[in-house]
């Protein structure tokens, strides 16, 4: 019976620093080499990517990423997509509501509002919907060609920039749908206005 006991407990015993040494083992590969071995490969492979995605002006300082919208209200500039989040990365997501929630209908009102005294050339009914509109993510960079297309007799009128030049500089940064056929036509804001302000400055 005693070596029965004694047994049991030194098998108890054995397992516990094989489990011991498992976990040191498994804490060492997935908690160390893992995370260094994935970063020091999209370093050297994507590193623009793998560092934000970071878009940098011509005096070398950062203005923001290519992925992440931000909030322009120049009106001498090109407006993304309404965000209810203010474009903050930390806080991604939307309220989700619905087309007849009283806070959403009051803030596309006021949105309207706002864009038929900043843009008296444009009617009501040649606003794109997706400039009204808040993205799953609140983050969305994008617009549709549609979107800044609407935009340049305001912009063109502030900076005195033909009307034609800001039509050629939209359809020089409207990307494709991925693959061809995933997704659809889009602009970057951000990348657009960096060019616009090149325009503006000459």
């Amino acid at each position: 019976m005693e070596d029965t006991e004694e047994q049991l407990s030194s098998s108890k015993g054995a397992y516990f620093f094989i489990i011991l040494r498992l976990s040191l083992v498994f804490i060492v590969l997935c908690g160390v080499i893992y995370p260094l071995t994935t970063t020091a490969l999209a370093q050297v492979l994507m590193p623009s990517q793998a560092n934000g995605s970071l878009l940098k002006n011509d005096a070398g300082v950062v203005v923001g990423s290519e992925l992440i919208g931000q909030n322009f209200t120049n009106p001498a500039l090109f407006h993304g997509r309404v965000s209810s989040i203010e474009y903050k990365a930390e806080a991604s997501g939307s309220n989700n509501y619905a087309p007849s929630n009283p806070d959403m209908l009051q803030r596309t009102k006021d949105f309207i509002t706002q864009w038929q005294l900043d843009n008296p050339d444009v009617p009501v009914n040649k606003l794109p919907v997706d400039l009204v509109t808040n993205s799953g993510s609140g983050l969305d960079p994008h617009i549709t060609p549609g979107s800044a297309i609407v935009q340049i007799p305001r912009i063109s009128n502030l900076t005195g920039i033909p009307a034609t030049q800001l039509e050629e500089l939209v359809n020089k940064h409207t990307e494709g749908r991925d693959l061809g056929l995933f997704g659809e036509e889009r602009v970057n804001v951000l990348k657009l206005n960096m060019d616009l302000l090149k325009l503006s400055n000459k």
